[in-house]
């Protein structure tokens, strides 16, 4: 599936994005507005950056208690259930007077159950679309979510300067109610992708297996870590410029567009593998220039240009799912989006803590050098596992099989696999 016209045919195509448009609203205007709250009420770029990207710390704990349900629960009820625990959260943090401990409760709360939604979401998008449009429809999930980003903070911008924080919290609420009515009523019920009933013990399980393959491992390194340090630059935004950060984050989504648009159109399939290690490059060499302490000008064509670097995840979730058995495709791309979630929260405390002691500009420095050395030796490794023999794949208490001379073997790229 190379066009848009034939994606948008797809039947429940678009009411699923749709409902993703007002939760990608929501949850931009509501976070914009979160940070600005914390950082009126305490002035620590600490605080105000956990509290727009911390919660996704709690998403590692969800992984570990919540994330079987990604393909053993029914993925229209978990979505629209999800967005109105997280329009009922969204309106407590908009409470006058609420505590700043309180404030954190709510939204690690939040991350919590936001740990099942990314799995639920990716893998029902598997089932909507046929194989081959499976890169197609998640660069238009990504662009869209660049739109929203672009719209959300300049929309977020304005309303900051017209309306309190806490009133901006409360539409973003609305947003939230409105995704969880998309999703009720223009999808159909699906059942559970995969048998059995969620628990612990199934989660942990089929993360040792999608853990145990290193092609996998390093593809989920790959997506985490440079990215969560990026982003974790990114987090610094409401420090570095308090009257620009909206400018700039709705750069940052300008570029993310441009890069998804790039990755899920232009580029042919046989050439985005390759292009894997320059656009992580790409999402973080821009950064190193903020050790000169730009403008908010250059700070936001540095942040474009950089953020067209995040095409790299399309890239690496392609070859994710190649590596993939279809059946856990939910709980895989589900371990993803917390893996990256949560890297990203890790991101954000560690620039904040340093910009606490050094200055916004220098943690963003620091955290862009980070990111460049370990695409580097991911890069290395990943030149090094091509080179070794590859070994068959079991599933725990499942004996392997030979390989077939006729048939593709597991761990072996596969056009149009994602």
């Amino acid at each position: 599936m190379r066009s848009y016209r034939t994606l948008f045919r797809t039947p429940e195509f678009t009411p699923f994005l749709l409902s993703f448009a007002a939760h990608a609203g929501a949850q931009t205007i509501g976070g914009l507005a979160l940070g600005t709250l914390v950082f009126r009420a305490t002035g620590s770029p600490l605080l105000s950056a956990v509290s727009m990207f911390g919660p996704q710390l709690a998403q590692l704990l969800g992984a570990t208690f919540l994330l079987s349900g990604a393909d053993r629960l029914p993925p229209r009820a978990v979505l629209s259930g999800l967005a109105l625990a997280f329009a009922a959260g969204t309106a407590v943090l908009a409470l006058p007077g609420l505590p700043v401990a309180a404030v954190f409760a709510v939204v690690l709360a939040q991350g919590l159950i936001a740990s099942l939604g990314g799995g639920v979401r990716a893998g029902l998008l598997n089932e909507i679309l046929p194989k081959n449009g499976y890169v197609l429809g998640r660069s238009v999930f990504n662009m869209l979510w660049g739109l929203m980003q672009v719209a959300g903070f300049a929309t977020g911008g304005a309303l900051l300067a017209l309306l309190t924080p806490r009133t901006c919290l409360l539409l973003a609420a609305a947003l939230y109610v409105l995704s969880a009515l998309g999703t009720r009523l223009g999808l159909t019920a699906r059942p559970p992708r995969s048998s059995g009933r969620p628990s612990v013990s199934a989660t942990w399980r089929t993360n040792a297996l999608l853990w145990s393959s290193r092609p996998r491992r390093l593809t989920y390194l790959g997506l985490w870590i440079p990215n969560g340090l990026v982003v974790g630059c990114d987090s610094l935004f409401v420090s570095y410029a308090p009257g620009a950060a909206g400018t700039l984050f709705a750069c940052g989504a300008l570029g993310m567009f441009m890069g998804d648009v790039a990755v899920g159109r232009v580029v042919p399939p046989a050439w985005r593998p390759r292009l894997a290690v320059p656009l992580r490059l790409l999402l973080a060499v821009p950064y190193l220039f903020f050790v000169l302490q730009p403008g908010v000008a250059l700070s936001a064509v540095a942040t474009a240009v950089a953020s067209v670097g995040y095409g790299a995840s399309l890239v690496l979730q392609e070859r994710l799912m190649s590596l993939t058995p279809d059946d856990l495709a939910g709980q895989a791309l589900g371990l993803h989006f917390v893996g990256m979630s949560t890297l990203q929260g890790v991101g954000a405390a560690l620039a904040g803590t340093v910009a606490q002691l050094t200055s916004p500009a220098t943690a963003m420095t620091l955290l862009a050098a980070a990111s460049v050395t370990v695409t580097l030796t991911l890069a290395a490794l990943g030149r090094h596992e091509e080179r070794r023999p590859a070994a068959p794949e079991a599933r725990p208490g499942i004996p392997p099989q030979p390989a077939a001379t006729d048939t593709p073997r597991r761990g072996a790229p596969r056009e149009g696999a994602q």
